[in-house]
This record gives C-alpha cells, sequence and structure tokens, in this order.
C-alpha cells in the first residue's frame, strides 16, 4: 500500500562533485591543450572536471546548444565557459576564489562573471592580458554589468540560467547569459581575474547575424502587453505610461473595450 512518505523525497543542500567545471568548444587540439596546462598548472586540479565539445572536424553543437548541455551535465559548483584561445598565466585558483567570496559579500544574488563587459552605453569595463604581456584594465571591479564578453564566464551552479533555445551561432551568448540571469533575479559582474586572451575578437557577417535576431527576439519579448491571469489582469511595459495604465480605472477600461470587441465579433 503506497502513501505519500513512501514516494516524497526532502530537498536538501545540492551537493557538487567538483567545485569547478571548465567547458570548452574545441576547434584546434593544439591550443585547447595549451589552455588545459594552464588551468592544471594555475591549481585546477582534482577539483576541477574538464568538459568540452568536439568541433574539430565539423560542428558537433553549436554555442547556444552546447552551453546548454553543458549547463546541464557540469557537476562543478561554479561553470567556466571559456574560449580554447585562453591561459591562465596571470592569476591562479587561490585568486579566483577570493574574488567569488568577495561577489558572495558583495550581492549574494550575483549569478554569472566574467574579465570583460559592459554596464550601459559607452561604459565597457575589462580586466585581461593580450598576447603582447600587457595587461589591459578598466573600471573599478567587481562592477555590475548587462553583458559580458565571452572568452571567460563563470556561472553559479543550481541556478536557473540558459542560453536561449531559439538562437544559435558562435556569438553574443554572454550577453543573452546577462538577460536571461535578470530575468531571473540574478546579477552579472566583472572581476578582475587577469588571464591571457590570445584574440580581441571578430565580429564577422556571423556576428551581427546573430546580433540582429537576438535584438528582434528580445524586442519581441520585452514589448508592451497584457497580462490577463485567472484571478488579474494588468499590463507590462518600460514606457512612462506603465503607472498609469495598472491603475484600478485603466484596468477597469481595459475590460469594458475588450467585452465591447467580443460583443463586436459575435
Amino acid at each position: 500500500m503506497s502513501s505519500a512518505a513512501n514516494i516524497s523525497r526532502v530537498i536538501g543542500p545540492i551537493q557538487y562533485s567538483f567545485e569547478f567545471s571548465v567547458c570548452t568548444f574545441v576547434t584546434r587540439q593544439e591550443e585547447y591543450e595549451a589552455m588545459l596546462s594552464s588551468f592544471l598548472a594555475a591549481g585546477f586540479t582534482d577539483n576541477t572536471e574538464f568538459m568540452h565539445v568536439d568541433n574539430r572536424n565539423g560542428c558537433t553543437f553549436d554555442a547556444y546548444a552546447g552551453i546548454n548541455r553543458f549547463l546541464r551535465e557540469a557537476r562543478g559548483k561554479y561553470i567556466i565557459i571559456c574560449h580554447q584561445d585562453i591561459l591562465i598565466e596571470g592569476d591562479k585558483i587561490g585568486k579566483l576564489r577570493h574574488l567569488l567570496k568577495e561577489l558572495d559579500e558583495l550581492d549574494p544574488a550575483w549569478g554569472i562573471c566574467g574579465n570583460a563587459g559592459a554596464a550601459a552605453p559607452n561604459h565597457v569595463v575589462y580586466h585581461i592580458t593580450y598576447t603582447d604581456g600587457s595587461l589591459v584594465s578598466k573600471g573599478k571591479l567587481p562592477l555590475k554589468v548587462r553583458s559580458l564578453d565571452e572568452n571567460f564566464l563563470l556561472l553559479k551552479n543550481g541556478i536557473p540560467l540558459n542560453v536561449s533555445g531559439n538562437l544559435s551561432g558562435f556569438h553574443m551568448y554572454g550577453t543573452d547569459l546577462c538577460l536571461h540571469a535578470e530575468m531571473n533575479g540574478y546579477s552579472a559582474y566583472v572581476i578582475p581575474f587577469n588571464l591571457t586572451h590570445k584574440s580581441r575578437g571578430i565580429r564577422d557577417e556571423d556576428f551581427y547575424r546573430i546580433r540582429g535576431k537576438l535584438v528582434k527576439k528580445y524586442n519581441q519579448f520585452f514589448q508592451s502587453r497584457w497580462i490577463q491571469t485567472n484571478t488579474t489582469v494588468f499590463h507590462l511595459s518600460g514606457s512612462i505610461m506603465r503607472p498609469l495604465l495598472n491603475n484600478p480605472l485603466s484596468l477597469f477600461l481595459s475590460k469594458i473595450v475588450n467585452g465591447a470587441k467580443k460583443r463586436m465579433i459575435k
């Protein structure tokens, strides 16, 4: 004889098998091995699992599909999604732990961080070394941002974060992650974790294609709209008219107008 006690399960704290999961898309094996060696030398050893998508002989997964796979399967407390052309040569694992502890104290609701991003138009911040050995740093860090560069992203595991299922390619997923984080109540930050990135980024035709699709997606998602539930109705908008549209008189008038439209249709 079954009972609720037999099928109910107590939800407790999540137990992680690793401290970090390092996730990468691999197209050049030699470059990936150099990246891997730099992580190991920086202290990411038994505390870390390394996961990768093998795109050496073609696109097995694009970034959006692959990242959602990483997020489902990663067993680390923190998930690092990074380019294969980075080297952990400046700061080590101890510095990263310190920065994450600092974020926990500053904003317990942080969900994602990286080494470069933007807080607002013309407010780009970063802390990164390029192959000529020069460290470039801008901004008072850590700083809350609205978007992050994709060369190095670190996410908390166990929170509702993913990338869009209706986007594809290898660009703009850092911004997409930040938007998803914000909609789910989590913050994004740039932190001063110094690593070497061998590239300054590529804005090719595919970049502008994905940028256009992302803009179209969120323009449609954030459009002004009425929401009807079983028990209430309200208006969503970023407009200065939003408080006016949500007052009791406006809600009453909207019901009258909608009722009149239904009668006309009949």
